[in-house]
């Protein structure tokens, strides 16, 4: 219990380091990386289920030959990709959020460089430090968080793709 203890206070020490644009930041990572879990979790527990489903109702089905059939087959592998690509677009748009909200981070960091050095002027190094470093801290996250989720959302991307292939396939059209 005293290491969790030592942990948090570590952490919430860095937190405040960047400053207040780092604890946005680290929301923006949990949402995102809840999203990123949630679909992994959809592809493994809910998606299998779901295909057979798709699958039963179209070999159900007495016609599977002519134009109306063909429609309601590419119904079903629209409705697979819906399902599929449900939260990518929010997971893609946090990606994308970070590295500015790191940018963001930096310039608030300047602000505060600029405002110690307009009051105590261009020798007092510590107290610049401390702002340079809330300019710094910020960008870093910003960038980490982004390079990871965009790692994740492609591979969601291929992953959806591929099951989409793998799905149409299945439904035969003959």
């Amino acid at each position: 219990m005293p290491v969790l203890v030592d942990f948090l206070g570590s952490l919430r020490d860095f937190l405040n380091t960047g400053g207040t644009v780092l604890w946005v930041i680290l929301l923006t990572s949990v949402c995102l990386w809840t999203l990123v879990v949630e679909r992994f979790l959809f592809f493994k527990l809910t998606y299998p289920a779901r295909k057979m489903q798709w699958l039963t109702q179209w070999e159900n089905r007495a016609d599977r030959v002519s134009p109306h059939a063909l429609n309601i087959r590419d119904c079903l592998i629209s409705e697979a990709k819906i399902n599929m690509r449900a939260t990518l677009p929010i997971i893609n748009m946090l990606v994308s959020l970070c590295p500015l909200l790191g940018l963001l981070g930096t310039v608030t960091g300047m602000i505060h460089v600029f405002d110690v050095m307009s009051v105590t002027g261009t020798s007092n190094a510590r107290a610049m430090a401390a702002g340079v470093s809330q300019a710094t801290i910020p960008t870093m996250a910003g960038m980490m968080i982004a390079i990871g989720g965009l790692y994740f959302s492609k591979k969601l991307e291929e992953r959806v793709s591929d099951e989409t292939h793998h799905l149409t396939d299945l439904l035969k059209y003959h």
